[in-house]
């Protein structure tokens, strides 16, 4: 199973359509968000083509696809103009390992859930990471559109291999 990992696209459309770029290039079986979806937050300046309706359109067109978590910046009326679920937690097995699914405001490295699978994905901090605590993976995609290290990214998981991977676009 292949599985393509995004956070925190924070109402970017033009980041969106990068996403849809993303899926075509790397034909996932599976797309997991892990939140911050639609608006970008008192903390972080507007990104790129900020329209919070053209992200839900875009991802609208992958909800086949979908596995979504709530972000601190998401607001359960969200689920109105999405045609996705977006929960609080997941837990998603792929290649027979767990995968628990969280944003990171709540659980992340500092914090892992009670229950927690194999591998913590979250998002949050727009900050690249991945370690081991107590046989946990932790891993964080950063971000696609606000990232704070310096590269958009993303994630693909495919035969249990996790592969960073930097956001090869231009921005105009």
């Amino acid at each position: 199973m292949k599985v393509l990992v995004i956070s925190d696209i924070h109402g970017s459309g033009y980041y969106a359509e990068k996403i849809k770029e993303i899926n075509e290039k790397e034909n996932p079986d599976k797309i997991i968000a892990l939140g911050d979806l639609y608006y970008h937050g008192p903390r972080n300046p507007l990104p790129e083509g900020y329209n919070p309706m053209e992200v839900a359109k875009k991802l609208n067109e992958l909800k086949d696809k979908i596995v979504c978590v709530r972000g601190n910046c998401d607001a359960e009326v969200d689920q109105m103009i999405s045609n996705f679920e977006i929960v609080e937690r997941a837990d998603v097995e792929a290649d027979g390992v767990k995968y628990t699914l969280t944003h990171g405001h709540h659980y992340n490295e500092e914090n892992i859930p009670e229950n927690c699978g194999d591998v913590l994905l979250h998002g949050h901090t727009h900050v690249k990471l991945q370690k081991e605590i107590n046989g946990i993976k932790i891993i964080n995609p950063g971000s696609v559109s606000i990232p704070k290290d310096g590269s958009k990214s993303y994630i693909v998981i495919e035969d249990r291999n996790i592969l960073f991977k930097i956001a090869e676009w231009n921005i105009h």
